[in-house]
């Protein structure tokens, strides 16, 4: 079970799509986490999911750790797999949540409610790409498959 979470291929591409989705969710959880990029840190998000939006406690706190753990897992290739299914789900309840009720596109010209679901679309594909190969050419996950098949 745990050569599964850790194997991978020896490709380019698995590499290109977990850095890609790392850099992107990583300054969201750091602005829920941190309070970074103009984000209202941890207490402040926590008050707003559960108090504003309703989400219960536990999945708000999930939510937040996700995005930040999840972008740093998803950077350095270390248990990509679970990065990656944390930060698809946590795209997959935002796109369902807030922004299925905007449309399809992104709010480009300012003229919508609010930001359509097309990016948590490319999020979510990108992310299940990384559940089923794993990290990677040049992941941790891959060092430690290594390690665990020898």
């Amino acid at each position: 079970m745990l050569r599964k979470l850790f194997i991978t291929t020896d490709t380019f591409a698995p590499t290109i799509a977990r850095l890609t989705l790392g850099i992107v969710i990583l300054p969201h959880g750091a602005q829920k986490l941190l309070g970074w990029f103009g984000g209202y840190g941890f207490s402040g998000t926590m008050s707003f999911m559960t108090e504003t939006m309703g989400i219960p406690t536990v999945f708000a706190f999930l939510a937040i750790v996700a995005e930040f753990f999840g972008g740093l897992g998803l950077i350095t290739g270390t248990l990509t797999r679970l990065s990656a299914f944390g930060t698809g789900v946590t795209l997959a309840v935002a796109a369902l949540m807030v922004h299925t009720q905007n449309g399809f596109f992104m709010n480009w010209f300012g003229n919508q409610a609010g930001e359509g679901y097309e990016y948590h679309i490319l999020f979510v594909g990108m992310a299940l790409s990384l559940v089923l190969t794993g990290g990677g050419r040049f992941s941790i996950d891959r060092l430690v498959a290594e390690k665990i098949v020898k």
